[in-house]
Protein backbone atom coordinates (compact mmCIF):
# COMPACT_ATOMS: atom_id res chain seq x y z
CA UNK A 1 0.00 0.00 0.00
CA UNK A 2 1.41 3.56 -0.97
CA UNK A 3 2.28 5.59 1.63
CA UNK A 4 -0.37 8.60 1.91
CA UNK A 5 0.64 12.11 3.02
CA UNK A 6 -1.58 14.30 4.69
CA UNK A 7 -2.08 17.23 2.36
CA UNK A 8 -1.86 20.46 5.11
CA UNK A 9 -4.95 22.45 5.35
CA UNK A 10 -5.04 25.39 2.60
CA UNK A 11 -6.28 27.95 4.70
CA UNK A 12 -6.85 31.32 3.05
CA UNK A 13 -3.72 32.85 4.69
CA UNK A 14 -1.56 29.72 3.33
CA UNK A 15 1.13 30.41 1.21
CA UNK A 16 2.08 26.79 0.86
CA UNK A 17 0.26 26.64 -3.07
CA UNK A 18 2.38 30.46 -3.57
CA UNK A 19 5.82 28.61 -2.64
CA UNK A 20 5.17 25.45 -4.21
CA UNK A 21 4.22 27.49 -7.34
CA UNK A 22 7.26 29.85 -7.17
CA UNK A 23 9.84 26.87 -6.62
CA UNK A 24 8.39 25.44 -9.36
CA UNK A 25 8.76 28.39 -11.90
CA UNK A 26 12.55 28.88 -10.49
CA UNK A 27 13.40 24.84 -10.43
CA UNK A 28 12.29 24.56 -13.43
CA UNK A 29 13.64 27.58 -15.43
CA UNK A 30 17.17 28.32 -13.27
CA UNK A 31 17.83 24.88 -11.63
CA UNK A 32 17.16 23.19 -8.30
CA UNK A 33 20.79 23.65 -7.18
CA UNK A 34 21.23 27.71 -9.05
CA UNK A 35 18.04 28.73 -6.77
CA UNK A 36 18.50 30.58 -3.86
CA UNK A 37 15.95 29.14 -1.04
CA UNK A 38 15.80 33.22 -0.21
CA UNK A 39 14.53 33.95 -3.84
CA UNK A 40 11.42 31.33 -3.48
CA UNK A 41 10.89 33.73 -0.26
CA UNK A 42 11.71 36.81 -2.39
CA UNK A 43 8.92 35.68 -5.09
CA UNK A 44 6.36 34.74 -2.86
CA UNK A 45 6.58 37.98 -0.41
CA UNK A 46 7.90 36.47 2.86
CA UNK A 47 10.74 36.09 4.70
CA UNK A 48 12.96 32.97 4.60
CA UNK A 49 12.26 31.92 7.79
CA UNK A 50 8.87 31.63 6.77
CA UNK A 51 9.72 29.08 4.49
CA UNK A 52 10.23 27.11 7.29
CA UNK A 53 6.65 27.17 8.56
CA UNK A 54 5.81 25.24 5.17
CA UNK A 55 8.90 22.96 4.05
CA UNK A 56 11.79 22.91 7.02
CA UNK A 57 14.51 22.47 3.33
CA UNK A 58 14.69 23.36 -0.29
CA UNK A 59 14.97 19.80 -0.30
CA UNK A 60 11.82 18.99 1.21
CA UNK A 61 9.99 21.27 -1.08
CA UNK A 62 11.66 19.51 -4.11
CA UNK A 63 10.58 15.87 -2.91
CA UNK A 64 6.97 17.68 -2.67
CA UNK A 65 6.98 19.12 -5.86
CA UNK A 66 7.96 15.72 -7.30
CA UNK A 67 5.50 13.56 -5.46
CA UNK A 68 2.64 15.92 -6.20
CA UNK A 69 3.66 15.21 -9.91
CA UNK A 70 3.68 11.72 -10.17
CA UNK A 71 0.35 11.60 -8.30
CA UNK A 72 -0.80 13.98 -10.98
CA UNK A 73 0.76 12.04 -13.47
CA UNK A 74 -1.03 8.68 -12.16
CA UNK A 75 -4.49 10.54 -11.88
CA UNK A 76 -4.11 12.34 -15.85
CA UNK A 77 -3.45 8.55 -16.94
CA UNK A 78 -6.70 6.69 -15.14
CA UNK A 79 -9.25 9.46 -16.25
CA UNK A 80 -8.11 8.81 -19.79
CA UNK A 81 -7.97 5.08 -19.97
CA UNK A 82 -10.95 4.11 -17.74
CA UNK A 83 -13.42 4.15 -20.33
CA UNK A 84 -11.40 2.99 -23.43
CA UNK A 85 -11.54 -0.44 -23.74
CA UNK A 86 -10.17 -1.32 -26.89
CA UNK A 87 -6.08 -1.50 -25.45
CA UNK A 88 -4.35 0.18 -29.02
CA UNK A 89 -7.12 3.24 -27.88
CA UNK A 90 -6.26 2.78 -24.02
CA UNK A 91 -2.57 3.35 -25.02
CA UNK A 92 -3.33 6.40 -27.33
CA UNK A 93 -5.04 8.27 -24.92
CA UNK A 94 -2.60 7.71 -22.46
CA UNK A 95 0.30 9.00 -24.46
CA UNK A 96 -2.15 12.16 -25.35
CA UNK A 97 -2.99 12.64 -21.72
CA UNK A 98 0.80 12.94 -20.84
CA UNK A 99 0.97 15.51 -23.26
CA UNK A 100 -2.08 17.21 -22.07
CA UNK A 101 -0.98 19.43 -20.10
CA UNK A 102 0.11 23.14 -18.59
CA UNK A 103 3.54 25.07 -18.85
CA UNK A 104 3.92 24.53 -15.54
CA UNK A 105 3.07 20.97 -15.57
CA UNK A 106 5.87 21.04 -17.83
CA UNK A 107 8.39 22.57 -15.54
CA UNK A 108 7.23 19.83 -12.62
CA UNK A 109 8.03 17.13 -14.96
CA UNK A 110 11.40 18.55 -16.21
CA UNK A 111 11.63 18.91 -12.04
CA UNK A 112 11.25 15.18 -11.70
CA UNK A 113 12.87 14.04 -14.86
CA UNK A 114 16.01 15.59 -13.48
CA UNK A 115 15.86 14.49 -10.05
CA UNK A 116 14.62 10.93 -9.72
CA UNK A 117 18.30 9.96 -8.57
CA UNK A 118 16.98 12.18 -5.59
CA UNK A 119 14.62 9.40 -4.81
CA UNK A 120 16.89 6.42 -4.69
CA UNK A 121 18.45 6.57 -0.92
CA UNK A 122 16.81 7.68 2.27
CA UNK A 123 17.08 11.02 4.04
CA UNK A 124 17.79 11.97 7.55
CA UNK A 125 14.84 14.15 7.64
CA UNK A 126 11.83 12.87 8.52
CA UNK A 127 9.66 15.03 6.30
CA UNK A 128 11.59 14.64 3.42
CA UNK A 129 11.86 10.46 3.98
CA UNK A 130 8.12 10.50 3.81
CA UNK A 131 8.04 12.70 0.90
CA UNK A 132 10.67 10.42 -0.78
CA UNK A 133 9.34 7.31 -0.01
CA UNK A 134 5.75 8.65 -1.05
CA UNK A 135 7.05 9.53 -4.49
CA UNK A 136 9.39 5.63 -5.14
CA UNK A 137 5.94 4.30 -4.50
CA UNK A 138 3.83 6.31 -6.86
CA UNK A 139 6.76 5.87 -9.55
CA UNK A 140 5.98 2.15 -8.96
CA UNK A 141 2.53 2.43 -9.44
CA UNK A 142 2.68 4.86 -12.62
CA UNK A 143 5.18 2.11 -13.80
CA UNK A 144 2.39 -0.86 -13.32
CA UNK A 145 -0.19 1.56 -15.08
CA UNK A 146 1.77 1.30 -18.13
CA UNK A 147 2.63 -2.51 -17.48
CA UNK A 148 -0.77 -3.41 -17.09
CA UNK A 149 -2.00 -1.65 -19.92
CA UNK A 150 0.12 -3.92 -22.32
CA UNK A 151 -0.62 -6.81 -20.34
CA UNK A 152 -4.19 -6.29 -21.11
CA UNK A 153 -3.66 -5.56 -24.28
CA UNK A 154 -1.33 -8.73 -24.81
CA UNK A 155 -4.36 -10.95 -22.98
CA UNK A 156 -6.90 -9.63 -25.47
CA UNK A 157 -4.46 -10.46 -28.39
CA UNK A 158 -4.14 -6.79 -29.48
CA UNK A 159 -0.51 -6.93 -28.53
CA UNK A 160 2.19 -9.46 -29.69
CA UNK A 161 3.50 -11.04 -26.59
CA UNK A 162 6.02 -9.98 -25.10
CA UNK A 163 8.20 -9.07 -21.66
CA UNK A 164 5.62 -6.59 -20.47
CA UNK A 165 7.41 -5.09 -17.81
CA UNK A 166 10.16 -4.33 -19.85
CA UNK A 167 8.10 -3.22 -22.93
CA UNK A 168 6.15 -0.88 -20.35
CA UNK A 169 9.49 0.64 -18.79
CA UNK A 170 10.64 1.22 -23.02
CA UNK A 171 7.52 3.26 -23.59
CA UNK A 172 7.21 5.15 -20.28
CA UNK A 173 10.90 6.06 -21.10
CA UNK A 174 10.68 7.45 -24.48
CA UNK A 175 7.72 9.69 -23.26
CA UNK A 176 9.20 11.53 -20.69
CA UNK A 177 12.45 11.81 -22.32
CA UNK A 178 10.91 14.63 -23.91
CA UNK A 179 10.26 16.60 -21.08
CA UNK A 180 14.20 16.87 -20.69
CA UNK A 181 14.22 19.11 -23.69
CA UNK A 182 11.04 20.29 -24.51
CA UNK A 183 10.65 23.57 -24.41
CA UNK A 184 7.38 25.75 -24.78
CA UNK A 185 8.96 28.84 -25.87
CA UNK A 186 10.95 26.12 -28.85
CA UNK A 187 10.15 25.82 -32.82
CA UNK A 188 8.41 22.55 -32.38
CA UNK A 189 4.91 22.58 -31.16
CA UNK A 190 3.76 20.11 -28.43
CA UNK A 191 1.29 18.70 -30.55
CA UNK A 192 3.20 17.88 -32.97
CA UNK A 193 5.41 15.78 -30.10
CA UNK A 194 2.75 13.95 -28.57
CA UNK A 195 1.42 12.81 -32.22
CA UNK A 196 5.03 11.48 -33.06
CA UNK A 197 5.21 9.95 -30.01
CA UNK A 198 1.77 8.77 -30.15
CA UNK A 199 2.69 6.83 -32.93
CA UNK A 200 6.13 5.17 -32.49
CA UNK A 201 4.38 3.66 -28.73
CA UNK A 202 2.10 2.15 -30.70
CA UNK A 203 4.39 0.64 -33.07
CA UNK A 204 6.47 -0.14 -31.03
CA UNK A 205 3.74 -2.27 -28.58
CA UNK A 206 1.30 -3.52 -31.63
CA UNK A 207 4.04 -4.69 -34.45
Amino acid sequence: MATKIVEPEAGPRSKRAAILAAAVDHFGEAGFEATKWSTVAERVGIGQTALYHYFESKTHCLLTIMRLELQRSHDKFTAATADVEEPAEALRAAVRAAYDVSDQEVLQMRILQNHMDLLSGPRKSKREEAERVAARQLVQVVERDWTNLLVRGMSQGAFPLRDAQLLGASVLGLIVSVWRWYRPSGPTPLAEISELIEGACVRMVAT
